[in-house]
């Protein structure tokens, strides 16, 4: 693991210190930008690392509450939910912090005081929090997958290189010791050159029409605030909030949305992936409104300079989730590198080599990746003095883009050429429509610089 040198911290303790500190953020930022440093900035210091940094947190409950446990022991200065139940249950733990319904207004007023964010929304409304948050010069955490749209992914991640503030994406398991030792197997060679992957979850989240009986939300839920930057719908109990949001197009990605950046990762993160160059989908018929029960996407990834060779990378999901992988009977979902020399599978927590009998006296290799002190203590840390983490924006911005692009590809029914550059598929004019979308008024997705 990579880190940027640290630079010595100092305290932050009034909101004319930290208007001071976001002012020098952004003017040194832009700066080292002109001179054209990008990859040297590291993120910026809030706090010493004694100091309690102010968060805001936009979401409550539910995926939302697990992100506040990880940050509690900082100081919660503003809670957010379109769900007023959920906003009094949580501001009944945290007395001191203001409330509010919309994150605009609480990012707005909350700027200059706070440090950071943590943002865990249903998909749809990731990018425009953030980017809100970004804009004022706020560290961010943010769930997966990072945004909605593969251009908010970028939009998102250059925001905050330029802006120099520490991310984290929301993609916990990166923080546990198996990933680390299988990354170490795989970059050990002990499976020989790794051409081939896959990677499968056997969930399904998809399937359905739009309702027939839809109903005026409860008195306890914002539903236009829900909504967000989505286009105006009428409210169905049960439809959409507040657990059944993915299998919608206008507000999730389905599966592959909801488990491509957890188990997608693995691969990124072992043979340094970044950008496919083409991408193909297939699954049933596709439905305007809602996501698909199964898929099967293909990647093509180019060579990383003169030793790794191409990757050919296939998700599975749903009904399309593979019993057998490279001639080994497999579980409900996991990843399979397929090298010259061997193959290795895995899950969350473990990992197993094939073929047995070859590996069966294998030693892995000495650990070279440090433990992770906790994947939200990462992003504290650098929030506080400038270090790295693992899943900042540049990454898992990148990942989100190749997850997401297996959806477009599905949608158009065409193989993707893929020109990541420039966010076009060259092929296909029609997917430009799935790359970027429209916003409501006042919900929009740009960069101030």
């Amino acid at each position: 693991m990579t880190q940027t040198t640290e630079k010595k911290p100092h305290s932050i303790s009034s909101s004319t210190s930290s208007v001071s500190r976001r002012r020098f953020i952004q003017s040194s930022t832009a700066a080292a930008l002109s001179a054209g440093v990008w990859s040297e900035i590291p993120a910026q210091e809030s706090n010493s690392a004694n100091d309690k940094l102010k968060i805001l947190c936009v979401g409550t409950a539910n995926r939302a509450s697990a992100n506040i446990d990880g940050v509690q022991d900082q100081d919660i200065v503003g809670l957010c939910d379109v769900d007023q139940n959920y906003l009094d249950r949580a501001a009944a733990t945290f007395k001191s912090a203001r409330t509010y319904a919309d994150y605009r207004e609480m990012i707005a007023s909350e700027s200059d005081s706070a440090d950071a964010i943590v943002i865990a929304t249903a998909d749809h409304n990731h990018a425009p929090a953030a980017i809100r948050a970004i804009n004022a010069g706020l560290h961010c955490y943010c769930e997966k997958p990072l945004t909605h749209t593969v251009r908010e992914a970028r939009v998102i991640a250059e925001a905050a290189k330029a802006k120099g503030v520490a991310t984290q994406m929301g993609t916990q398991i990166h923080a546990g010791s198996n990933y680390r030792r299988v990354v170490e197997i795989v970059r050990s060679g002990a499976i020989g050159n790794v051409g081939e992957v896959h990677v499968w979850v056997g969930k399904g989240w998809g399937g359905g029409e739009l309702p027939e009986e839809t109903t005026a939300p409860p008195a306890n839920l914002n539903w236009d605030l829900w909504l967000g930057p989505a286009p105006e719908r009428p409210y169905a109990a049960g439809r959409y909030h507040p657990a059944q949001w993915r299998r919608w197009w206008d507000f999730g990605q389905g599966t592959l949305g909801d488990m491509g950046c957890h188990y997608m990762d693995l691969p990124f993160w072992a043979l340094e992936l970044r950008h496919p160059v083409s991408c193909e989908a297939e699954g049933p018929e596709v439905h305007p409104h809602t996501c698909p029960l199964g898929l099967t996407v293909r990647y093509k990834f180019p060579s990383r300079g003169d030793s790794r060779p191409p990757v050919d990378l296939t998700w599975y999901d749903g009904n399309q989730t593979p019993r057998e992988v490279a001639g080994e009977r497999v579980p409900g979902s996991g990843v399979m590198f397929v090298g010259s020399e061997g193959k290795l599978f895995a899950t969350y927590s473990n990992y197993k080599l094939f073929p047995s009998d070859k590996f069966a006296e294998f030693e892995p290799p000495e650990p070279t990746i440090p433990d992770s002190i906790g994947h939200h203590a990462e992003w504290i840390k650098a929030c506080k003095d400038g270090s790295s983490t693992t899943c900042n924006f540049d990454y898992s911005g990148a990942l989100t883009e190749s997850v997401l692009l297996g959806n477009i590809a599905y949608r158009t029914g065409k193989q993707l050429d893929w020109d990541a550059g420039s966010l076009v598929a060259t092929n296909c004019p029609e997917a430009d429509k799935y790359i970027r979308k429209q916003y409501r008024k006042g919900w929009e997705v740009e960069f101030t610089a």
